[in-house]
This record gives C-alpha cells, sequence and structure tokens, in this order.
C-alpha cells in the first residue's frame, strides 16, 4: 500500500526553497517506491490534506523567536480539524534560524507532540546561523529518513 508524506514549507526565500527542493528530493529517493510525495506551503494546506498523510515534514523559518506566521496559520486553521483522526502521526521538523531557533523548536514541540500528540521521528533539523551547504544534506537526509521509514512500515 502506498503512504503519504505531506511536506509544509514556508518557503519565502531562495535558501529556503533549496531546502524544501532537498527535503523533496530525499523523500523522493529512487530507492523508495511506496511513497507519495506532496509539497504545498502553510497558506495552502488544509485539514484535508493532513487527514490524507501518513506522515508530515514541517519545514519553517524562524521569526521574531518564534515559527513563520504562515506556520502558525497553518496550525490556527488545521489543528482541530485534524485534532482526533491524526493522533500518533510522524512528524519531522526542520527550522532556519539565522540567530537561535530555540523558539520556534518549543512552539511547533509544543503544538505537535503535547497538543496533536503527533510522533517526532528524529530531533528537530536545526540550520542554525549563516548559511551551509550541509543544511541541504541534513535536510535532505529528513525527507530520505520520513520517506524510507513510511516504507517499511517503521513509522
Amino acid at each position: 500500500m502506498t503512504k503519504k508524506l505531506l511536506i509544509i514549507a514556508h518557503i519565502p526565500s531562495p535558501n529556503t526553497q533549496a531546502l524544501c527542493d532537498a527535503i523533496e528530493r530525499g523523500a523522493s529517493n529512487p530507492d523508495i517506491d511506496g511513497v507519495d510525495v506532496t509539497v504545498l506551503t502553510p497558506f495552502e494546506t488544509s485539514s484535508k490534506d493532513v487527514l490524507a498523510a501518513d506522515g508530515v515534514i514541517l519545514s519553517t523559518t524562524e521569526n521574531l523567536g518564534y515559527m513563520s506566521g504562515a506556520m502558525k496559520d497553518f496550525f490556527d486553521r488545521c489543528y482541530y480539524g485534524v485534532l482526533e483522526e491524526k493522533q500518533a502521526m510522524p512528524y519531522g521538523l526542520l527550522v532556519r534560524a539565522g540567530l537561535d531557533g530555540t523558539g520556534t523548536i518549543r512552539a511547533i514541540d509544543s503544538i505537535a507532540t503535547q497538543g496533536l500528540r503527533w510522533k517526532p521521528i528524529c530531533d528537530p533539523v536545526w540550520c542554525k546561523g549563516e548559511w551551509e551547504e550541509s543544511f541541504l544534506t541534513r535536510a535532505e537526509e529528513l525527507g530520505t529518513l520520513m520517506a524510507a521509514g513510511l516504507e517499511a512500515g517503521i513509522f
């Protein structure tokens, strides 16, 4: 049975688009056959999209010590529509933070794990500070980990 992976990515810059592309590239690894990947921005994502997913990867910038307004808007609109039906859904998180990132990680962790009761597949991918090409490798690895885990039935 084909699994569905939803990548929700706030992509306001070329670097964040590159991170999103890397996540998608990893999730679409040719060695992984049983996973369909959908990429949407937080504004495009509805409760229906989350309900159709078997796993989700969230990718956001940190803005003023918090998740992007776009990601907050996603949670505000979709939270109650998925609360009961998507408990224990596996999720991954990537945060692009110029300075810190801890506020964003703490806020999303609180909403996702305590509120929605989603299960993190790994520690957040924390792309902090000046841009590094290694961020792309870490983003791609996150996509591959999620897709491979979904395909294998681990998540």
